[in-house]
């Protein structure tokens, strides 16, 4: 078996590590909350606020990247990592203002389906928008949102899921990562069944965008929502994405603003609404220029590789990290999907002393992810964590243990993002 010097040599991907600033000494395993800052995003950063300065209003029209089309532009070359056509996705949001623009656009609830099917595992803040977006439209959440059930309270069976496809149910939203557990949930199967019943699909990408590919229009998803911050590397609250497929394009969005116009009328300034073609049509507002503009630079280091090679090393980091573990420390519950193709990008341990061990691992120079009540998440990333990061993680996390250092810490929890 190859060692993990040897498996570094041979890694097509490692070249990529010196594009990214990290702490000397560091090893991040947090990748999965907030990816790591690049060169070239602060490059793009950097040049955005120089058109501004250069052009002042004139930014909008002149200058290597013209603000006016910079979504567009951009949305055109995010389109690939999603699996989908151009046309189909847009630069602009958040998760959770994007998921009340793809509800109140494309959920059309009648007497007999008015139930939005989510999951109890859910991140909290899809969990809300749904909540929120049914008291809009007059529907209690206690009867029209309803949650498939877990097992064992870290993830999903697609037998469960596909068991709540009930008659009453008009949208699934599920997370196509599940943010605690890591389980990387059957997307394809998921659309066929909810289809089969007459029922519409769609998907949270945040854990999986940037971390393996993804196939949404041949799939047949309906709709996706996903932010950039974590695998994609485009900041913090960097602005987000949306994905609906062509054939919903005839909708007029839930939410309009006068961003989601046809940009040959835009400026008219006309109160009847043109409304742009394609996915373009669902912004709302004035795109954050200084928040886009990281993830230009993020797109042209992924334009540079593959994704599927990405995935390839990213599979094989985890399952590294995974394996260590189960040898050196046994105690740490692994409660992510043993199959690759059941798996995202990280690995989540189950311990009682989590927060306490989280802290440790940071002051030994790694730094983990905690998530209430008992979850620690490393993040292994392809593009800037190498084989032996993954060693010396399991070798701090050995001592740690061994030694029962994090006793030394309190078990208050950090906030954390």
């Amino acid at each position: 078996m190859a060692t993990a010097k040897q498996l570094d040599e041979q890694d097509l991907l490692k070249n990529f590590k010196d594009e990214f600033y990290m702490e000397d000494g560091q090893i991040y395993m947090d990748g999965n909350s907030l990816g790591l800052m690049s060169k070239r995003a602060e490059e793009k950063l950097l040049s955005l606020m120089d058109s501004w300065k250069s052009y002042g209003i004139d930014g909008w029209t002149e200058g290597e990247n013209p603000w006016f089309t910079l979504a567009e532009d951009m949305s055109s070359r995010i389109a690939p990592f999603v699996g989908a056509k151009a046309n189909e996705v847009m630069v602009t949001g958040s998760i959770t203002s994007n998921i009340h623009q793809m509800l109140s656009t494309i959920f059309q609830p009648t007497a007999e389906r008015a139930v939005i099917l989510v999951d109890e595992l859910n991140f909290p803040s899809d969990i809300y928008a749904v909540e929120s977006h049914l008291r809009l439209r007059g529907l209690d959440p206690e009867l029209f949102m309803r949650k498939i059930k877990s097992r064992n309270g870290y993830t999903l069976e697609l037998e469960d899921i596909v068991e709540q496809f009930t008659e009453d149910v008009a949208i699934v939203l599920l997370p196509s990562v599940l943010y605690r557990s890591g389980q990387l949930l059957a997307i394809k199967q998921i659309t066929e069944a909810a289809h089969a019943k007459g029922i519409l699909a769609g998907f949270d990408l945040a854990h999986s965008i940037g971390a393996m590919p993804h196939a949404l229009h041949e799939d047949n998803v309906d709709f996706a929502v996903w932010c950039h911050y974590k695998y994609m590397n485009s900041g913090p609250g960097g602005t987000g994405g949306l994905y609906i497929h062509e054939r919903h394009h005839h909708l007029l969005p839930g939410n309009a603003g006068w961003f989601g116009s046809d940009k040959a009328k835009q400026f008219d300034m006309d109160h009847q609404f043109s409304k742009a073609k394609g996915a373009g049509a669902y912004q709302i507002g004035t795109p954050n220029i200084f928040s886009m503009a990281p993830l230009l630079g993020s797109i042209e280091i992924f334009e540079e590789t593959d994704i599927a090679r990405v995935r390839d090393k990213s599979l094989r980091l985890t399952s590294l990290l995974r394996d260590q573990l189960a040898v050196t420390v046994p105690e740490l519950q692994d409660v992510t999907p043993r199959q690759d193709e059941e798996r995202g990008g990280h690995i989540a341990l189950s311990h009682p002393e989590a927060a306490r061990i989280c802290k440790a691992l940071k002051d030994e120079g790694v730094v983990p992810d905690f998530r209430a009540p008992n979850i620690i998440r490393l993040a292994p990333v392809a593009l800037y964590t190498s084989f032996e990061d993954v060693e010396q993680t399991v070798g701090i996390l050995k001592k740690i243990m061994a030694e029962e250092l994090y006793k030394n810490y309190s078990n208050e929890r950090n906030v954390v993002a």
